[in-house]
């Protein structure tokens, strides 16, 4: 399945909410590089869902652990390189912890988008982050999507749940202001 809606990446943001994220769960002892990717999907994924736009734009892949951004690991590296985000080894832990190095330029972002943030790392923080991944495992837009491709940000608006008749005859509405069906003669 291939994105029907394609965002333009903005990096310098990106970056930012990986530092942001890292600060704020700088005290969660769960907080590793897998439980980082699963907050941006969710932090971007539900942005789309609630505000019509992602926070940052980037693609998010399926891999076996859940959705994780497309180019993590090379924007990890640039910031190690910048020096602007540590990996820290933990003891026991198969996934490095997430250090930020420097304090997050917040004026990239709206209230809204960092209420969002926050809201998810309050509600996940101390979750183990293998159980954080499994979370995403029950989103649809991760089961339909075939592993290693692009998880399209229209299908956060998949549901498990039948559609209720306000749901049905809103979703014509948006088709026929869309012109996806005949508009109604009158």
């Amino acid at each position: 399945m291939r994105p029907t809606i394609k965002f333009e990446e903005n990096l310098g943001q990106f970056k930012e909410l990986i530092l942001y994220i890292s600060q704020k769960c700088a005290n969660d002892q769960k907080f590793d590089t897998l439980k980082l990717s699963k907050l941006l999907f969710f932090s971007d994924f539900l942005a789309y869902g609630n505000f019509g736009r992602p926070i940052t734009g980037f693609e998010y892949v399926k891999m076996e652990k859940g959705p994780a951004p497309k180019r993590i690991r090379e924007v990890k590296a640039q910031m190690e390189t910048e020096r602007t985000l540590g990996l820290q080894k933990l003891p026991l832990r198969e996934w490095k912890r997430p250090v930020n190095l420097r304090d997050p330029d917040l004026s990239q972002f709206s209230a809204a988008e960092i209420s969002l943030v926050d809201n998810l790392i309050d509600a996940l923080k101390e979750t183990e982050s293998d159980l954080v991944s499994a979370l995403t495992h029950d989103w649809l837009c991760w089961k339909l999507t075939p592993l290693g491709q692009t998880i399209p940000y229209e299908m956060v608006f998949l549901s498990h749940e039948e559609p209720t008749p306000a749901d049905i005859e809103r979703g014509k509405a948006v088709a026929r202001e869309l012109n996806l069906i005949e508009q109604p003669v009158a």
